[in-house]
């Protein structure tokens, strides 16, 4: 036999082979995947997790930013982890004004929570029902679900938790604005934006009808958005963009006949950012056509008008015949959320108070990120006897620079507040702060009692701020307070974080610092405002790349990356899909 002929029949066996492990890999495949998907083998799944008596057991409520991202970083298998909420899937928020007008698809900017946490090392299960109580005196958690078999009836769910971890997000706020939920849509779901866009092609097409007048088709096509925050602002562009790029082409007669009106009741729109980019948006919507009005406040929403009053006594009252609005004005807490602050005695407040390890106060073993709860930030001089007494460490009953200096460290890193307002007034010792306060009389060999050290650090408290109610604030929550659950076990044994000051030892864990990487405007006919650390601000056509990147960058899985990019694509190509489904 010629070593042509090995060869070939060398290629022959292995090719053979080859097939056979082909054929082999893909049944298997198929078995694994009926296995996966055989409900007698999830029942077993779910039965098995009882059966750990040993792992504590934590319940996350949500699957928003927050509880998606404590589940994502979650790496100890030492918990049996149970998540409760009503969507078993994650949505990426920011892409919502994208879905309203067709240019990105609803499932692609959504990735089911199995998928995200199937292939993790720690025991978590996915129940479908909505929590509608918190007991936090027995540790129980009450549950419906909507899943029965019978229509009518709702199947009750009692869990009980070691940990509870709430991050059921907010509602949008009405304000009790009469007909305002009765008449507006909103744009904090899926499904919300996905009835805009549905709306909003029923109004071209009702537009389309024979026999209308001129002024019934510019009602029907007056869209009126209410809120100039990031996400109205966002939304009007699309909207512009939506109408002039893709459905003035397929109802030419309607053109004129489009009006979209911003109502916003601050004196300007995107008030938390750089005024260089408020300046630059105002100027942009009124190049393009987009009714501007700032200091209207609504105060009713008929099915047919909007009324605002307007002018700074507020005196002027005006009405706005429309076709469709959409309300994006802030938002509100949740029933169960507020039952559960009657429950724990923080009746006189928003949303859920924390501590800074994100720790709901009251409640040791209860836990609260995202829109749903903010931190509450202990004041500097609410412990100032305590930290002047650390640094004093001569007992003088007076503190020098060097002292202070010592514990400063400990001091930013437990209240962070000081170190923010120190780096805003690019400050360094105690003199800086003593000038901020006092003036500049002040010398370097300064020392003071405990009065000049509190009045010196009232300033620095008084310049205390919330988090923002941001994607990124809850995300970042999420993450750190995984991390602490990874580390628990560890940190029992050797506390980390600052010294405390109103007793002996180190906190468990770092308090919670969040770390602001900026934030995107986007203003429509490809042009993004862009604020980003450091004071810069970048507006224009690059910056939009930039969001593109980022956004796509930011999506939770290849899957949906893929997708969202493949209808970027699409849209540059054949433009926005206008079917009313």
């Amino acid at each position: 036999m010629t070593m042509f002929q090995k060869f070939s029949r060398t290629v022959r066996e292995n090719s053979s082979l080859a097939k056979m492990l082909i054929v082999f890999t893909v049944s298997g495949g198929g078995l694994v995947a009926y296995s996966d998907a055989n409900p007698g083998n999830q029942m077993n799944i779910v039965n098995a997790a009882d059966s750990y008596t040993k792992k504590k057991r934590v319940v996350v409520l949500g699957t928003g930013w927050a509880g998606t991202s404590f589940l994502k970083n979650l790496k100890n298998p030492s918990y049996d982890v149970q998540v409760i909420s009503p969507r078993n899937y994650f949505a990426f928020t920011p892409l919502l004004p994208s879905v309203t007008c067709g240019t990105v698809e609803p499932r692609s900017i959504v990735e089911p929570i199995r998928n995200i946490v199937r292939k993790k090392n720690v025991d978590v299960h996915y129940w479908e029902a909505e929590c509608y109580k918190i007991d936090a005196e027995n540790k129980k958690v009450y549950c419906r679900s909507s899943l029965s078999t019978n229509p009518n009836e709702t199947e009750e769910i009692v869990v009980d938790y070691d940990y509870l971890v709430i991050s059921v997000g907010a509602r949008v706020n009405t304000f009790n604005i009469p007909g305002v939920a009765e008449n507006c849509h909103f744009l904090k779901e899926i499904e919300d934006a996905q009835r805009i866009r549905r709306t909003i092609v029923d109004c071209f097409e009702r537009a389309s009808l024979p026999n209308l007048s001129d002024e019934e088709r510019k009602k029907i096509l007056h869209f009126v958005v209410v809120g100039g925050g990031p996400t109205g602002v966002e939304f009007a562009a699309e909207l512009h963009d939506f109408v002039n790029e893709d459905l003035v082409k397929l109802y030419p007669k309607l053109k004129d006949s489009v009006q979209i009106t911003l109502l916003e009741a601050m004196d300007h729109i995107l008030n938390m950012f750089d005024k260089r980019i408020t300046a630059f948006a105002e100027e942009k919507f009124q190049r393009d056509g987009i009714n501007l009005k700032t200091g209207a406040m609504v105060i009713n929403v008929s099915d047919k008008e909007i009324s605002t009053k307007e002018g700074k006594n507020g005196r002027s009252i005006s009405t706005i015949p429309y076709g469709m609005v959409v309300w994006s004005t802030g938002i509100g807490t949740r029933p169960v959320i507020m039952d559960f602050m009657r429950q724990i005695g923080q009746t006189n407040r928003r949303v859920l108070a924390t501590d800074e390890w994100l720790r709901v106060d009251g409640c040791d073993d209860i836990y609260a990120l995202g829109d749903c709860a903010t931190i509450n930030q202990r004041k500097v001089t609410e412990d100032i006897w305590a930290i002047f007494n650390k640094a004093d460490a001569d007992n003088s009953g007076t503190l020098t620079v060097k002292e202070f200096q010592e514990v400063l460290d400990d001091v930013c890193e437990r209240y962070p507040q000081v170190g923010l307002y120190l780096k805003n007034k690019k400050m360094h010792t105690l003199v800086d702060l003593l000038k901020d306060s006092k003036g500049d009389t002040v010398k370097e060999s300064v020392v003071i009692d405990l009065e000049e050290f509190k009045l010196a650090f009232s300033q620095v408290d008084s310049q205390m701020k919330n988090l923002p109610a941001t994607a990124q604030v809850a995300a970042q929550q999420g993450s750190y307070l995984a991390d602490c659950f990874n580390r628990m076990e560890k940190c029992e044994e050797n506390p980390e974080g600052p010294i405390r000051f109103r007793g002996e030892g180190r906190h468990r864990f770092h308090p919670f610092r969040y770390k602001h990487f900026g934030q995107f405007a986007p203003l429509g006919g490809e042009q993004t405002a862009a604020q980003l650390p450091g004071d810069w601000v970048s507006i224009g056509h690059s910056t939009q790349w930039l969001w593109y990147s980022v956004y796509a960058s930011k999506l939770v899985s290849w899957r949906t990356r893929a997708l969202v990019i493949s209808d970027w694509g699409r849209r540059f190509i054949f433009g926005r899909d206008s079917s009313c489904i």
